[in-house]
């Protein structure tokens, strides 16, 4: 049994579970670079930052999650669309 916050008991399951499950949300949230990333390939440029900022914070956790003694996959799973999404967006805003 794992504890939550609130002190809950939720078996590792349940807490693997929920893990992919914020892991598909994540993925969802950074796939909504596509348009912008048409639209800079179309001509309509966007501002290069907040894209260049997601690139790096998920590269972060990204390796963090593969550096843990015992890997954390649903974490990485989760950061890893935002690298590659993040540093598309962030190229093709330049």
């Amino acid at each position: 049994m794992a504890l939550d916050m609130r002190g809950i008991n939720m078996s590792e399951k349940n807490l693997e579970i929920m893990g992919w499950i914020g892991t598909a949300l994540s993925v969802i949230m950074y796939i909504s670079y596509v348009p912008q990333i048409v639209g800079n390939l179309h001509g309509h440029k966007t501002f290069f930052l907040q894209p260049l900022a997601a690139t790096i914070n998920c590269s972060i956790w990204t390796v963090y999650g593969l550096l843990l003694e015992k890997r954390d996959y649903p974490l990485s799973a989760a950061n890893l669309p935002g690298v590659i999404f993040g540093l598309i967006a962030t190229i093709t805003a330049l």
